[in-house]
């Protein structure tokens, strides 16, 4: 099994933190921030900048750190799994704005019934 240390930062789910990769990518080189810097020429403390949890850096930068430090940065994409059921969203666009209104007037008043029968249900009602 991988130690957490071996395995890649992307895969423990650091992929939208660029900072974390390439202090991941710096460390299991076995570099200090110092090192890199004098790879990147440039400062310590901009290793550490771009290293930091909120940084953002250009892709070709981020590209260009790793490889110091001996990754190679790639990007990719993936079908993405939505979480609604888009083809509903879709068949209301495709409606009318009176026929989404009168759709949603109708759920108002079933809504509306429901809620009347359980406030009777629980003798909430006179």
């Amino acid at each position: 099994m991988k130690s957490a240390r071996s395995t890649p930062a992307a895969a423990r789910g650091h992929a939208s933190l660029p900072g974390k990769l390439l202090s991941d990518a710096r460390r299991r080189a076995g570099l200090t921030q110092t090192d890199l810097a004098k790879r990147l020429a440039i400062s310590q403390a901009a290793v550490a900048q771009l290293e930091r949890a909120d940084s953002n850096p250009r892709l070709a930068t981020l590209d260009r750190a790793l490889r110091a430090a001996g990754v190679e940065l790639v990007v990719g994409t993936r079908p993405r799994r939505s979480t609604v059921d888009e083809s509903l969203i879709r068949q209301q666009l495709e409606l009318k704005p009176a026929q989404r209104m009168h759709g949603l007037e109708a759920m108002y008043e079933q809504a509306r019934r429901l809620t009347s029968a359980g406030e009777m249900h629980r003798g909430e009602l006179a």
